[in-house]
């Protein structure tokens, strides 16, 4: 008996077999034609292998299994030899080898396949530079003792390395050139790319830099573009935009595509054409990423294997199990697991709370809860000036406070017209907007002293109450707790405000900026990255809300004019 204890525990110590990512992506684009096992015949069907024996032969680098897997299938040729991709978007978990694969892939670009430009960006450009260097290392490095090129096949073709500030550059003999730029509206400009490598496309809160990095490929016929990140969150709106189109072409396996979760292009502020050239052309977007399965456990190493394929290689079950201990749950979600967060990780509200506050619809015949009695109405107008937003706060049949975004349109010549229409305006019970300093305040102005039709007569506009002096300050605070409630309950009742997804405000609540005004604080719309003209219209609403006023009446709040952007 005590023999067979002995042997229990002697069981119980033996160390627990070695886990391995995967290899295989959990949610990928599927090929047109076999391309594995590598065969003669699978071989003509992707330029993949050639990049993988590049790697081994000629840069000394043996290639991680999901590396190799990966360009195989990123790398896929048509019947008539042209790349079937122009875009691929790899998500894949922190710290996996993405500088590796880009890289090698620049390199034997350049070397092999004999592409003039490999353009190398990230929205830091020092991250685009520290890939680039990598690159550069690789063909410069020297054996310490004999002072001779490692890789001689490489350095005999190199012309010169450009060391520059904001011109870094290796250019080959033949005129093959990688440089490196920061991803912003002027990437690119004047450049034809015909291998764009884009880090960290999940920084990416516009099209802009989009924009102007991809369009460099377009007169080249046999252009790539390389998209590598980790999971996103709200603020990713062009890494979410391709997820979800790629996601909706292999069957939407996460669900991102029902009706409470669909991005229209017109839903999103920043829409342009490289969005509407993305919704027509299906076929050229591939998607291959490493995520744990929706619902995980953050303990559930399964979901370890899913998002991390080096683990087991270069990264160890002991390191992420440390970091699932002493991380925050969705630092390690989106880091390590590669799991997108509805909010943001940063901003200017405590994680979670304004997701608390947000109607989530359950099932396809759910109604957004609509605001009963009259409204609060505010103003504003985004920083370029060139859109005007108006927001309405009232209270729903629970009591509960809701505000949202009901008209946003570009210009503001509309905006007297629109508060004074018969079917609104006898719901609409004060108006305000920032009185002074601000773009809207002339906008305000014009409003209170009264505006006439194209018949001269007065418009019947709602009374205006002016937003300036301290209560710029006290009511941005009055409303920033009220969001920062959430859904906590208090004795079983719940609290904070209510709003429904609106991508517009929800980017602008993600991403806002405040800056200090004494010992209090406001929204900077200057410094703040995105349009943040939603969240102040919603916040000078609900201010206007929750100072002392009459009970609401209960007649039932619908406006068939209501806009959720």
């Amino acid at each position: 008996m005590a023999a067979s204890s002995r042997s229990s525990r002697k069981a119980s110590r033996d160390p627990a077999p070695k886990r391995y990512g995967s290899t295989t992506p959990r949610v990928f684009t599927p090929p047109l034609r076999p391309l594995e096992p590598r065969t003669p015949e699978t071989e003509q069907n992707t330029l993949g292998y050639s990049v993988i024996d590049f790697a081994e032969h000629i840069l000394k680098i043996t290639l991680l299994p999901w590396q190799c897997w990966l360009l195989v299938h990123m790398l896929e040729l048509r019947p008539d030899n042209t790349l079937r991709f122009r875009t691929v978007v790899v998500l894949v978990a922190r710290q996996n080898g993405k500088s590796t694969l880009s890289q090698v892939l620049a390199l034997w670009m350049m070397y092999v396949y004999g592409l003039n430009l490999v353009l190398g960006t990230a929205q830091d450009l020092d991250t685009a530079e520290e890939v680039w260097q990598g690159a550069v290392d690789l063909v410069t490095d020297v054996d310490d003792e004999t002072d001779e090129p490692i890789r001689p096949e490489l350095f005999d073709l190199l012309d010169k390395v450009v060391q520059v500030n904001g011109k870094k550059a290796l250019v080959l003999k033949n005129r093959k050139r990688y440089k490196v730029k920061a991803a912003n509206r002027r990437a690119g400009r004047g450049l034809s790319g015909d291998l764009i490598l884009l880090d960290e496309l999940r920084e990416h809160q516009s099209w802009d830099a989009w924009g102007s990095i991809t369009k460099t490929t377009m007169a080249r016929s046999m252009a790539l573009i390389l998209a590598l990140s980790n999971a996103g969150d709200a603020t990713s709106i062009v890494l979410r935009f391709l997820r979800q189109k790629a996601h909706a072409a292999v069957g939407d396996p996460d669900g991102l595509n029902e009706a409470d979760e669909l991005i229209e292009a017109d839903q999103l502020e920043d829409f342009t054409d490289e969005a509407e050239d993305l919704l027509e052309d299906d076929d050229s977007l591939g998607l291959f990423e490493w995520s744990a399965k929706p619902g995980r456990s953050v303990r559930d190493r399964d979901g370890w294997v899913e998002s991390n394929p080096s683990m087991g290689y270069t990264i160890t079950e002991r390191t992420l199990a440390s970091a699932c201990a002493t991380d925050p749950e969705w630092v390690f979600r989106t880091e390590c697991l590669c799991q997108w967060s509805e909010g943001t990780l940063e901003g200017p509200f405590p994680p979670g709370a304004w997701e608390a506050g947000r109607w989530v619809q359950r099932a396809k015949k759910d109604e957004p809860p609509k605001i009963v009695g009259q409204v609060k109405a505010c103003i504003d107008i985004s920083h370029d000036r060139t859109m005007t937003y108006i927001s309405f706060a009232g209270r729903r049949a629970d009591g509960l406070p809701q505000a949202e975004v009901v008209a946003a349109r570009a210009g503001q010549h509309w905006v007297a017209g629109w508060l004074a229409d018969p079917k609104r305006r006898h719901r609409i019970e004060e108006v305000t907007g920032q009185s002074k300093g601000a773009p809207v305040s002339n906008l305000m102005k014009e409003l209170k002293a009264g505006v006439v039709d194209a018949d001269g007569m007065p418009l019947d506009l709602p009374p205006i109450i002016d937003w300036t002096g301290d209560d710029l300050a006290g009511w941005t605070g009055e409303v920033f707790d009220l969001v920062r409630a959430g859904a906590v309950t208090d004795d079983g009742k719940q609290v904070g405000v209510r709003h429904l997804p609106q991508p517009a405000l929800d980017l602008a609540a993600a991403t806002a900026v405040f800056k200090p005004l004494g010992e209090r604080f406001v929204i900077d719309r200057a410094k703040s990255p995105t349009d943040v003209a939603p969240l102040v219209a919603f916040f000078g609403a609900l201010a206007l809300l929750i100072r002392p006023t009459p009970p609401p009446e209960t007649s039932a709040y619908e406006d068939n004019d209501l806009l959720v952007l």
